[in-house]
């Protein structure tokens, strides 16, 4: 039942970052998928499996895979049935080449509400960590659901941990419930809430911008939330302070050059 889902959702759409359904066939008992190859694999992958040939994802790497994976969402949300993702998380995020990010698995998406509702009332189903909370208090299920699930992905990339750890000390093992009181304290960026392994490689301001848009997607009253397409401008804003530090750098030569 789930793969059928699936087939019906890719076969209606199509995007640059949601991976792409080459084919299928299927006996009187199950179905078999056929998807474009993905060299990188998954975000989950290279943010949480130590490997010690491979580099840890680099800040500009992390914020060009949330751009893409952005991109993807807001596409969904925006299409003609608006069409809710409900599954949203690092597995989900596969990388090709190039590190470009493609929303993948679509068994459990769901079309959104009909014009005048708000949400869809469903079976709760999804993964424990990533849901939003009013799905799983009510099984009532928003668009905006998907930006909760976003803003958990979003934390695990600026944290460099997994959403939930049993092996973590107590009151860290939920990542929200541990992370989120510090997301608009600025005086906590480095100490709390960004991975030590990307230290330096990010200015101050785009960091707190990020810590600030995951909060808003945390918020617990989905009408709190940003939209899709607002996260991805702020996220191409945020890029952009990157690349208008690195221009002022190439532009500005230092006092040296002048003895």
């Amino acid at each position: 039942m789930i793969m059928q889902s699936e087939i019906t959702f890719l076969g209606t759409v199509s995007h640059p970052n949601l991976v792409k359904l080459l084919g299928y066939c299927c006996d009187d008992v199950e179905f078999l998928l056929v998807y474009e190859f993905m060299p990188k694999g998954s975000l989950e992958t290279h943010l949480f499996w130590r490997n010690t040939n491979t580099e840890p994802l680099s800040w500009d790497t992390r914020l060009k895979i949330a751009i893409g994976a952005a991109r993807g969402l807001a596409y969904l949300h925006t299409s003609d049935k608006q069409i809710i993702y409900r599954d949203f998380k690092a597995s989900n995020i596969l990388l090709d080449e190039e590190f470009n990010a493609k929303i993948s698995d679509f068994g459990l998406a769901k079309l959104g509400p009909s014009a005048g509702d708000s949400h869809v009332t469903t079976r709760i189903i999804g993964t424990y960590g990533y849901a939003a909370p009013e799905y799983i208090a009510t099984g009532h299920l928003y668009v905006k659901s998907d930006v909760y699930g976003f803003g958990v992905v979003l934390l695990e990339m600026l944290k460099g941990m997994r959403a939930l750890d049993q092996k973590r000390p107590s009151g860290q093992q939920n990542l929200v419930e541990w992370i989120k009181p510090y997301l608009s304290d600025k005086s906590k960026l480095k100490s709390d809430i960004m991975d030590e392994k990307i230290v330096g490689q990010y200015s101050t301001n785009a960091a707190l911008k990020a810590a600030r848009l995951t909060l808003k997607c945390l918020q617990t009253d989905p009408k709190l939330r940003p939209s899709m397409q607002q996260v991805l401008h702020t996220l191409e804003t945020i890029q952009a302070i990157k690349l208008r530090t690195r221009k002022r750098t190439k532009h500005f030569p230092t006092i040296n050059n002048f003895h």
